[in-house]
């Protein structure tokens, strides 16, 4: 009896202290919330007109009438040139100053692509290759951006971008392999013509798949980042991939994983024969950095110089702030899409000819120098003349050249053939064996 006593007596005691403790926290939470309200009653007047927006996912100011943004919140984003239609420099503080040697190796370029492209599109008219894009009105945007960037910044092109790629070094033997497919191709024959590539000189292959190459940029130019080796990257499409998908990934990711890389978009008028007023609403490519937290310039495509200026400025800034430009050159696509395209069937000759005859980027340059008599008539006739027989004369040896070993279909997939593969090899090799009237394997490497 004693022992349930002193049982009782305790529980009692530990009951006892429970109220106690429980009173006071009771306590302290009434002095709190009396303090609280004592404080509110002292606080001045709220004036919501200096509350400021605390949401994480803009930097804005509160408003208290209703109105939508308007599409092109500016009047239009200002178009960069240096020089005029006549080759006339505007504003000599804009001038790069480039040497004659400079400007004429500019201009060479931009006739010798423009041949190039002469000779192949008839090769392919005449059924010599089975496919071909030209660059007809776009040269200066190749040749003015491929000249700013340095040899080790890493090209991703589209498919209209072979002048950067001969600025670069590209011999017009490689350019006329790919395109006929031979054994001298580096693709050794499994690409379309025009889908070039180049690892020595920093020129990632071109894929058919339209803006695919926009992330992958992105993804070259943040191991260029993370590498810290004072490289960027230069990724090239038209106005029309950027109505893909993946021109939103490269954009955001770029932007927020703040990486050395320039956006460059030639907005040639056309995507294949879709005009740019039925491609978007808004004020062109430009426009749209901002809203990706991206610097971003306009600049005028048929001025060489202008686009030199832009390239070479973004690709400083680019390396040394770790961040991406987004360059549009505005520019006209005289040609027709491709060899597959009849470009008359949705605009006219006049307009073409206009673009041709009075606003091309290659006679503008041509003005340039003459004015400074660093080019005549008759450095234009000799030119000509050598730059179509030196075309000529490796479009020559390329169609003599043997086509890749067809075992060569087989490779580079895997390191040792899997059975799949070795079974589809046989299968084929089957084939040609039975039906070899039909596969001419002389025309083939052994």
């Amino acid at each position: 009896m004693a022992a349930v006593s002193s049982m009782s007596r305790m529980s009692g005691l530990c009951f006892h202290a429970v109220r106690q403790t429980a009173a006071r926290k009771a306590l302290r939470l009434l002095q709190r919330r009396s303090f609280r309200v004592t404080a509110m009653h002292q606080q001045q007047p709220f004036d919501s007109s200096l509350e400021k927006p605390q949401f994480p996912g803009a930097s804005a100011e509160f408003v208290d009438h209703l109105e939508f943004i308007q599409p092109n919140v500016i009047s239009g984003i200002a178009v960069y040139r240096v020089m005029d239609r006549q080759g006339n420099i505007i504003n000599p503080s804009e001038d790069p100053q480039l040497s004659k040697e400079t400007v004429l190796n500019f201009y060479q370029k931009m006739t010798l692509l423009n041949t190039m492209d002469r000779i192949l599109y008839e090769s392919q008219r005449q059924g010599r290759i089975s496919f071909y894009m030209t660059n007809y009105g776009e040269e200066g945007t190749h040749i003015g951006s491929a000249a700013a960037l340095e040899s080790n910044d890493l090209v991703f092109g589209q498919y209209r971008e072979a002048g950067v790629l001969m600025y670069r070094g590209f011999p017009l033997d490689l350019f006329m392999a790919q395109c006929y497919a031979n054994a001298d191709d580096l693709g050794k024959g499994r690409q379309m013509p025009v889908h070039y590539g180049c690892k020595e000189l920093n020129f990632v292959t071109i894929s058919s798949p339209l803006a695919t190459q926009i992330p992958q940029a992105t993804g070259a130019a943040y191991a260029l980042k993370r590498e810290n080796t004072n490289r960027a990257v230069i990724c090239y499409f038209g106005e029309g991939a950027a109505s893909e998908g993946d021109a939103h990934a490269g954009f955001n990711f770029s932007a927020t994983l703040e990486c050395p890389l320039i956006f460059f978009c030639r907005n040639n008028g056309y995507a294949i024969s879709t005009p740019t007023n039925e491609q978007y609403r808004g004020d062109g490519i430009a426009a749209r950095g901002p809203g990706y937290g991206m610097l971003s310039i306009r600049v005028d495509g048929n001025d060489v110089f202008a686009v030199y200026n832009a390239t070479k400025e973004a690709r400083r800034r680019a390396v040394a702030e770790n961040q991406p430009f987004l360059i549009e050159a505005m520019t006209y696509r005289i040609g027709h899409h491709s060899t597959s395209d009849d470009s008359s069937a949705y605009r006219s000759v006049d307009e073409v000819n206009y673009w041709d005859k009075q606003d091309h980027p290659i006679s503008r340059l041509r003005h340039y120098m003459t004015a400074r008599g660093w080019w005549s008539e008759d450095d234009e006739r000799s030119w000509r003349k050598q730059s179509r027989k030196t075309v000529m004369e490796a479009f020559e040896r390329a169609e003599r050249r043997l086509k890749p070993n067809p075992e060569l279909l087989f490779t580079d997939v895997y390191q040792e053939m899997i059975p799949s593969l070795e079974k589809q090899r046989e299968s084929l090799f089957r084939h040609i064996q039975q039906y070899k009237e039909h596969y001419p394997l002389d025309l083939y490497e052994k």
